[in-house]
């Protein structure tokens, strides 16, 4: 099932509409690392990960793997790695996914950028738990943990990012 996600903030699931949280850069159709911006266009759900220390795992039709403190996400245009999951410490700039806030305590890994690779074209974008005032993220779509399990449960398979309402 493909949710569609709009400038507004609003991310549509068959019947259901629920607010999320996008990017501080906008949605943008040229997405740049560290711009900000959340992409334009069909990102397909790759696979789920949660901090099994905090939360049960998510019901959905995706692999679900738990999240350890050795993970990270390399966000570093120069370096092989580049948006690919890795072990930590690595060489390169990272993110890390064990988090101390709670937004990475469950994490859709969404396709974008990753077949294949394009050096600058943005890494690490997820579909994962919103603030509770959701505020902007770094590029990614951000659900209420409510919400992201419901979307996550009805058999959610891509996010279509639209330019347009």
């Amino acid at each position: 099932m493909q949710a569609v996600v709009t400038p507004d903030g609003l991310f549509r699931l068959g019947r259901e509409t629920f607010r999320c949280a996008l990017g501080r850069g906008g949605i943008r159709a040229d997405k740049r690392e560290g711009d900000g911006a959340t992409p334009v266009g069909d990102l397909p759900l790759r696979r789920v990960l949660y901090r099994a220390d905090r939360v049960a795992v998510p019901s959905c039709g995706v692999p679900v793997e738990p999240l350890s403190p050795s993970d990270g996400w390399c966000d570093d245009p120069a370096h092989p790695d580049y948006n690919r999951a890795v072990r930590l410490p690595h060489p390169a700039r990272h993110e890390r996914m064990w988090r101390e806030d709670r937004v990475y305590d469950i994490v859709g890994v969404l396709g974008w950028n990753d077949a294949p690779v394009r050096r600058g074209r943005g890494s690490a974008i997820f579909l994962h738990l919103a603030r509770p005032d959701l505020a902007p993220t770094e590029g990614c779509v951000a659900l209420s943990e409510a919400d992201l399990r419901a979307v996550l449960a009805s058999g959610l398979s891509s996010v279509l990012v639209s330019p347009g309402i």
